[in-house]
């Protein structure tokens, strides 16, 4: 019996279901589950699938990576890290031409080495760099642009929880994507911040310069980068060496800003109850989209969809990187209406096996992907980043923010191409570092 159909059925059943509002991760098991019941034709085996899936999903040791990470990250946010990398970035950046975005830019890719989310951190960019730029009279509508964009560099820089969902779902290392990640989160924060820098120079109106800060004033900021520069070291540097695995690595950057924050006095007990709230709401949101999207993975798999298409784009008439790039524009324009956490999980098991027999390299993709999927929180018609800007600053005309920040894709779309030139600046490091 031909199932294509039915596969093509519950994708745009899902679709539907996702524009309803329901929440991404039910959405997937519903459809998965009703489809794969049609499928074999016994709703008892669904059932067994379902009860199966999330039972493995959420007793799976690798799967603790997740918690771990968020709850280093929601630590870090709740004792005041974002604002002491802020006022570090601006002691150093805020005498050049648009030196307070260069600062919010500097310290949200430092923030998202610890937080690793692009919404929590426009939120928090909001709360510590829009009073600055008010103060010194820095363009509102260009500055919300620059947090927007500045808060979408915590889906890039490792460690990401999107690089750990794409390792789980292709069983690659999460170790080997953060490692190949440094490099191209470090390319697009220059482009964001030498895009700042010709713009604010060619016109100072929409940005004057700060104050001046002493040198004794500039070193004495770094440290308030100090706790941040030990965690990625302890937690990078030990997955470099080897020293112990990447779950190993998030308890020890969870441990470690614990115990940080203790001895700064910065973790009351409200403070550290509310970091393990916010790391169990978050943490089962992320596995209940993980389980749901492997309900509807092995639907998808049960209808061949997924090998259907594989073999279709392959024999395309067409060189290996058209069909790439055919991929690539997909995943740039569905990030503009699709959450990235799900449509990384949507749509990697149908596309992974295709790039695995277009021979292109499986840690390169992912970066790709990741990089394409950031576009999506500041690009309408989703634009969570912008929203969430415009909800805390509710003066600033949301198509404003917009405007400002549309520029910032346009450079994403700019290092993507880079990376497809240059797939080395992804992957010299893994090599040199025998990933």
């Amino acid at each position: 019996m031909n199932l294509l159909p039915l596969g093509i059925l519950g994708c745009i059943a899902l679709l539907a279901v996702i524009i309803l509002s329901m929440p991404v991760g039910f959405a997937l098991t519903l459809v998965g589950a009703v489809g794969f019941a049609i499928a074999v034709h016994n709703p008892g085996i669904a059932a067994h699938l379902l009860v199966s899936v999330f039972y493995e999903n959420f007793t799976k040791y690798d799967l603790s990576i997740i918690p771990l990470f968020i709850l280093m990250g929601q630590v870090s946010y709740h004792s005041g890290i974002s604002r002491r990398l802020f006022d570090a970035a601006n002691c150093w950046l805020g005498r050049l031409p648009g030196g307070l975005g260069l600062a919010t830019i500097g310290a949200a890719a430092a923030f998202g080495a610890v937080y690793g989310s692009g919404p929590a951190s426009a939120a928090t960019m909001t709360a510590v760099a829009m009073p600055e730029m008010r103060r010194h009279k820095f363009n509102i509508d260009f500055g919300a642009g620059i947090i927007a964009a500045g808060g979408s560099l915590g889906i890039m820089v490792p460690p990401s929880v999107v690089f750990i969902v794409y390792a789980i779902m292709t069983e690659l290392s999460p170790a080997t994507l953060f490692i190949a990640g440094i490099i191209p989160s470090l390319m697009v924060t220059i482009l964001f911040g030498l895009y700042i820098f010709l713009i604010c120079r060619k016109r100072p109106e929409l940005a004057p310069l700060g104050r001046s800060f002493t040198w004794r004033e500039r070193f004495r900021s770094l440290t308030g980068i100090t706790e941040t520069l030990i965690l990625f070291t302890a937690v990078m540097g030990g997955m470099f060496t080897g020293w112990f695995t990447p779950t190993e690595a998030a308890a020890v950057g969870a441990g470690g800003s614990i115990l940080i924050a203790m001895i700064q006095k910065k973790l009351p007990i409200k403070v550290l109850w509310q970091s393990l709230m916010e790391t169990v709401r978050t943490s089962c949101m992320v596995l209940i989209i993980v389980a749901g999207a492997l309900v509807f993975g092995r639907f998808l798999a049960v209808t061949n969809l997924p090998t259907y298409l594989a073999s279709g784009l392959a024999d395309l008439p067409v060189p290996s990187w058209v069909t790439m790039a055919i991929i690539l524009f997909f995943y740039m324009v569905s990030g503009c209406f699709v959450d990235a956490l799900a449509l990384v999980l949507l749509t990697i098991p149908i596309f992974y096996p295709i790039v695995l027999t277009l021979g292109y390299d499986p840690v390169w993709f992912g970066i790709m992907v990741v990089m394409l999927v950031q576009m999506g929180v500041i690009t309408p018609p989703v634009g969570v980043n912008v929203y969430v800007v415009s909800g805390i600053e509710r003066t600033i005309p949301m198509q404003n923010i917009f405007r400002h920040a549309l520029p910032f894709a346009g450079l994403l779309v700019i290092a993507c191409i880079i990376m497809m030139l240059f797939p080395d600046i992804a992957l010299a490091l893994p090599r040199a570092l025998g990933r």
